[in-house]
């Protein structure tokens, strides 16, 4: 559902005034006083959520404590689940006749198209059957291509090597940060499907001050994988298991220029990925234990999160396990009297 000129709907509290547009000066001097939301104004996208979220509490819709774009309708045994992204809305029911209603309502109050069923959304391709539902950004990817100019060159399997270790390189040749950046913040839009090419990505992203030859050897070797694994994606199969958990771990002092750990965590909803981070630890740990109790903080982060983000879904949790391989970490973590001792080194 895509709602026509969103941010025109949206009613001004302040008072607001703006210059006449160019080619339309009745009168020299003079200033147009708003009545409603101009797209432009830093004012529009929270005018236009708070008449929309207004009208969706009236007629019985009620909002997510985590997530605010987040709206929910229960009527008996089935719910409504509505979420918005500005002028986007996606919205799905355990009973189809809810759809129905729900898109007659809005229809009935703002102007907006169906867009039919989801199936691309912000570069995501959304394919539903019944199995389950398939998520790839493979149009993404080729685009990608196309607009890096690396269209031609030989696949490699795997995008990067374990034996390598990527440092400032402080004497190599440089090369375009524009481009260079473009690289990056391309591939981690694209690591919202490909949790395959994530520490890579991550890893490159840290020289984007001054990249050199090197670094940008390690972009197209991932370009390069991304062209034989184009129709890689996630897949999420029908079932009844809601379990949460959560994998960490971590590598101690990986990083060659500042000796600092980088952690690693994804987070499962029953057999299904849905979370993951690549991220390099704030400070430098001491020991291989400390390297993992802050990676395994990292992972229990998110799943506090996603446990009261799921709550809005009407999911409840009695416990979330995180499986760490450190057997120091864990007992860290299992001892509160342990803990307080060697918690002021750690953090």
């Amino acid at each position: 559902m895509d709602v026509k000129s969103a941010f025109l709907n949206g009613l001004l509290e302040e008072e607001v005034y703006v210059e006449q547009p160019p080619g339309y000066i009745s009168r020299l001097n003079d200033v147009y006083k708003l009545k409603k939301a101009l797209y432009g104004l830093k004012q529009a996208p929270r005018a236009w959520y708070d008449r929309l979220s207004s009208f969706l509490l009236q007629n019985g819709f009620t909002r997510g404590k985590v997530d605010t774009t987040l709206f929910v309708f229960e009527k008996g045994q089935d719910c409504l689940l509505v979420q918005i992204y500005v002028d986007d809305i996606i919205f799905g029911a355990t009973n189809e006749s809810l759809c129905k209603k729900f898109s007659k309502l809005m229809q009935g109050e703002f102007e907006m198209s169906m867009m039919g069923e989801l199936n691309f959304f912000l570069g995501l391709q959304i394919k539903q059957c019944q199995e389950g539902i398939y998520i790839s950004q493979s149009k993404y990817t080729k685009e990608l291509f196309k607009k890096f100019g690396i269209e031609e060159g030989r696949i490699i399997s795997t995008p990067m090597a374990t034996n390598v270790k990527i440092d400032k390189e402080e004497k190599g040749k440089p090369v375009d940060e524009s481009k260079y950046r473009g690289m990056i913040g391309s591939l981690l839009y694209l690591t919202a499907s490909r949790p395959d090419i994530l520490h890579a990505v991550c890893l490159c992203a840290r020289f984007q001050s001054n990249p050199k030859e090197s670094h940008m050897s390690a972009v197209k070797r991932i370009f390069r994988y991304l062209k034989g694994t184009i129709q890689y994606g996630l897949f999420y199969p029908k079932n009844e298991n809601f379990s949460l958990k959560g994998y960490s771990d971590s590598d101690n002092a990986g990083n060659i220029d500042d000796h600092k750990s980088t952690s690693g965590s994804c987070q499962f909803l029953g057999d299904c990925l849905v979370s993951w981070i690549s991220k390099k630890q704030n400070c430098v740990s001491l020991s291989t234990a400390e390297a993992e109790y802050i990676s395994a903080s990292f992972c229990c982060t998110q799943l506090l999160w996603m446990k009261q983000t799921l709550a809005d879904y009407k999911c409840s949790f009695e416990s979330v396990p995180i499986f760490c391989e450190n057997i120091s970490a864990i007992n860290i973590a299992q001892n509160p009297v342990y803990h307080n001792r060697v918690g002021k080194f750690i953090v």
